[in-house]
């Protein structure tokens, strides 16, 4: 199979029950799906720019606080009135949906909602193996004599470039037909895995966005595909709160080789997005090692993220990324060890480019704590 399966998992508006959507994901990525995983507490329209953002073949989305027959209903309009027809939406809400409404939603272009009888008959696997035989064909290419206005909450049209990005990471595209724009910022940010990329580029398209409110921001974001199974958690949108901006365009994607923290097409992926006009575009990559400094093949500028959990002082000098990056990122700096890390990582940033008579401040060296909203670092 040329292509990958890939699938959003969400739970619907005002609803925290996402322990059955944790499980499904799980299980899905164990039969080699790629599963952008939103969470919890999903509005219709998020789910559905999501899900032509990411140029997915699924929907699985559970709902238990009611409303199910509505909010079912909006999210296949949404997506019925940019064209994509062909995204299976799958359901289910255990007792708070009755056999008379999953009847309802199937006459409705709902391909399936589960029903506690269906669990007990099937069994967990054969419920997921069901959902992803509904999914398992190829994504369409994008006809521009047939696609429909443009009508949801984003300042460019995505879907020529989401099809774009998929055609490239199933390698049908060979060649980018449009040249990327050298003069267009490309930032990468890197670092080890929990580090908190993630919320630090949240952070950073935020202040961006609030200072320069045309501009318009693409993030493809890297999370590492599983060498035992093929399939990947993609769960970056989780985290970007900016996700919803309507001047932002955000992809999740799957390294597709566990080797590497980059994607092999990610450089014509960058090109293409150049290409499409965004003015800023933030290159993300999984979680790296001591080694790794594949991000600087496709980006301008870098950032290293980090936290001070990263052993003895003398574990710094094993670290490639301070030679190379352009700033360097100490976050989670309210975790205990925050201020010696960060006195130990400014000597070595030292000692890495003989700055020894560099006062600290003007290193590009900065403690954030991101998780928090509004941080002054």
């Amino acid at each position: 199979m040329s292509f990958k399966i890939r699938m959003i998992s969400a739970t619907s508006l005002y609803d925290g029950h996402d322990a059955s959507i944790n499980i499904m994901r799980r299980i899905m990525q164990d039969k080699g799906v790629e599963v952008i995983h939103l969470g919890h507490n999903r509005s219709a329209s998020e789910i559905a720019i999501a899900a032509i953002e990411e140029d997915v073949q699924g929907i699985a989305l559970t709902s238990y606080q009611g409303g199910h027959i509505e909010f079912f209903c909006y999210v296949r309009k949404l997506l019925d009135s940019a064209g994509y027809q062909h995204i299976k939406i799958i359901g289910g809400g255990g007792g708070t949906i009755l056999p008379s409404e999953a009847a309802y939603l199937h006459q409705h272009g709902i391909t399936k909602i589960y029903l506690p009888e269906d669990g007990l008959k099937l069994g967990l696997d054969n419920m997921i193996n069901e959902v992803v035989e509904y999914c398992n064909f190829k994504i369409p290419k994008i006809s521009k004599q047939k696609t429909q206005p443009w009508k949801l909450n984003k300042v460019l049209d995505p879907r020529a470039l989401s099809n774009a990005i998929t055609l490239l990471d199933n390698n049908e595209a060979k060649k980018i037909s449009k040249p990327a724009l050298k003069s267009k910022p490309i930032w990468g940010i890197t670092g080890t895995g929990g580090a908190g990329k993630s919320s630090v580029i949240d952070e950073l398209v935020r202040i961006f966005l609030l200072n320069n409110p045309s501009k318009t921001v693409a993030i493809l974001s890297v999370d590492p595909s599983k060498q035992k199974t093929g399939g990947a958690l993609l769960g970056d949108r989780i985290r970007l709160n900016i996700a919803s901006h309507p001047n932002v365009f955000i992809r999740s994607i799957a390294t597709r080789n566990s080797l590497s923290s980059l994607n092999q097409q990610l450089k014509n992926m960058v090109s293409a997005t150049s290409a499409y006009g965004y003015d800023l575009i933030i290159v993300e990559t999984a979680g790296v090692g001591q080694n790794d400094i594949s991000i600087l093949e496709c980006c301008s500028q870098t950032m290293y993220v980090m936290t001070s959990e990263y052993g003895a002082a003398t574990q710094l000098e094993k670290i490639n990324m301070l030679d190379f990056a352009d700033i360097v990122c100490l976050n989670k700096f309210d975790r205990a060890g925050g201020l010696d890390a960060l006195h130990d990582i400014r000597k070595q940033y030292k000692r890495n480019h003989k700055l020894f008579k560099e006062t600290d401040n003007n290193l590009p060296i900065f403690p954030t704590v991101a998780s928090h909203f509004n941080d002054p670092a």
